[in-house]
């Protein structure tokens, strides 16, 4: 599943997602981006919005950020699709929004790598928590992994130099089972949340 922004739109990726990232907050564009994201959710290729969220080590004050954030929610929320977060030292900010919005689609944490307290409380508020990279190059978040539930995880390689191959391996390894058993896991929970079937092919997808 690849990300996509709305102001460069590309037709012929077969699943994305779609989302105004924080990082490309622009409220001048705010209207033409949100009323694209609300034509391209709807159609059955589009699996999630995203990815969006909120990122408080950029220059964007976290405010715009918010208000763009819960627009994109409140689009998510029209169509039932899942959201798929980018979030950087905003976790407790996330969990609120998540509360004040009364949010009921399935939100997806990319790329975690923080702590088993942290972990716990955005899964205790019926987060999901995808590993990548990190997981790859912090021994640290084995304990971590190996403390969320299988129905809440997802692997990832987010398109970086690491295979995905190298992420189930190693979140197998953690999770002391084959890796078959990991990819029908995380196949499990792809099709729960996504509400799409997959067939039996190898998995590539990138969150």
């Amino acid at each position: 599943m690849v990300n996509q922004y709305p102001w460069e739109f590309d037709e012929t990726i077969p699943f994305y997602s779609i989302g105004i990232h924080p990082w490309y907050s622009n409220e001048s564009r705010l209207s033409s981006d949100l009323e694209i994201i609300d034509q391209k959710i709807a159609l059955e290729n589009c699996l999630a919005l995203g990815e969006c969220g909120l990122d408080k080590r950029i220059e964007i004050p976290i405010e715009i950020q918010k208000k763009i954030f819960k627009a994109q929610i409140l689009i998510a929320e029209k169509q039932q699709k899942p959201l798929v977060l980018h979030c950087v030292a905003a976790f407790q900010e996330i969990i609120q929004i998540k509360k004040e919005q009364n949010v009921t689609v399935p939100m997806i944490i990319h790329g975690f790598s923080k702590s088993e307290q942290t972990a716990k409380q955005l899964l205790d508020n019926g987060f999901y928590l995808s590993f990548g990279k990190y997981l790859l190059r912090n021994p640290e978040l084995k304990s971590v992994f190996q403390s969320v539930p299988n129905d809440k995880f997802f692997l990832e390689t987010d398109t970086v130099d690491e295979s995905l191959e190298e992420v189930y391996a190693l979140a197998a390894n953690y999770k002391n089972i084959e890796i078959e058993e990991i990819k029908s896991i995380v196949k499990a929970n792809f099709e729960k949340v996504f509400r799409m079937k997959m067939d039996d092919t190898p998995i590539t997808h990138n969150l």
